[in-house]
């Protein structure tokens, strides 16, 4: 047969564990928080952007939009250079670094934006003042190198890469991995709510009885337990003075 669970259930089954959940859902939160500030390593970046521009002898030329699409199309030649080992080797070299070309490769990202002629060169790494060295030193080593390459000149540093004075780091977030535990904590404890609800085959109401047996309940036996009793059977002072019961005895009372 199906089972089907109502609305008002399963409100029920929420109420009955909230303390669970509501414990489970702050220690969550509480412990992504910590191991957010005290166990993951921060990032930080740095981008440094040069111009891909049209190389002319004349000032007063004209600007040709086949030059701009040239230009344009080279920058993904570019990104490519940009990551190269030539060009990582050169940087490594100079900044003395204790890293592969592939190490290396991974903490550089080149992009631009629509197709436009700036490249933005972002470098990611634990240290701030090592992802500005590495953003600027890369540029400077592709843009004194791309004529030997490709025999052009047309390449001019935008805006290099500054060191913040309180930089900021761009991972991980501590409110964002807060508010992820939060909502994953919710999830999980509603659901083990569930599942213990589930598991739960132990008979404890009237209702209880007439779910799982089908049949109506004609009358239930109330639990005293001993402190019940002894105040039930212990007899009082008062009334027993009364009926004129005093250590054992019965008196008469006129």
């Amino acid at each position: 047969m199906d089972e089907t669970i109502s609305l008002r259930e399963i409100f029920q089954v929420i109420r009955k564990r909230l303390g669970m959940i509501i414990i489970l859902t702050i220690g969550a939160a509480l412990i992504s928080g910590v191991v957010t500030l005290f166990f993951v390593t921060p990032l930080y970046q740095a981008s440094s952007q040069f111009l891909v521009n049209q190389n002319r002898t004349q000032t007063d030329a004209a600007v040709d939009l086949n030059d701009i699409r040239t230009n344009v199309e080279l920058i993904n030649t570019y990104n490519v250079i940009i990551t190269s080992n030539r060009i990582l080797n050169d940087v490594i070299d100079e900044l003395e670094l204790p890293l592969s070309t592939a190490t290396l490769s991974e903490k550089i990202s080149v992009s631009n934006e629509n197709n436009s002629q700036v490249v933005t060169v972002t470098v990611t790494d634990p240290d701030p003042a090592l992802a500005v060295s590495i953003a600027n030193t890369t540029v400077e080593v592709f843009r004194s190198q791309i004529d030997d390459l490709m025999s052009v000149d047309n390449v001019n540093v935008l805006n290099e890469a500054v060191l913040a004075a309180n930089p900021s780091p761009v991972s991980p977030s501590i409110r964002l991995n807060i508010a992820i535990a939060f909502v994953l904590g919710a999830m999980i404890s509603v659901g083990l709510a569930f599942l213990l609800e589930v598991l739960d085959t132990t008979v404890k109401t009237e209702q209880d009885v007439e779910q799982k047996l089908e049949l109506p309940v004609l009358g239930v036996v109330s639990h005293i337990n001993d402190k019940e009793l002894n105040i039930t059977h212990t007899p009082n002072p008062a009334r027993v003075r009364e009926r004129g019961v005093y250590h054992g005895k019965t008196k008469k009372t006129s």
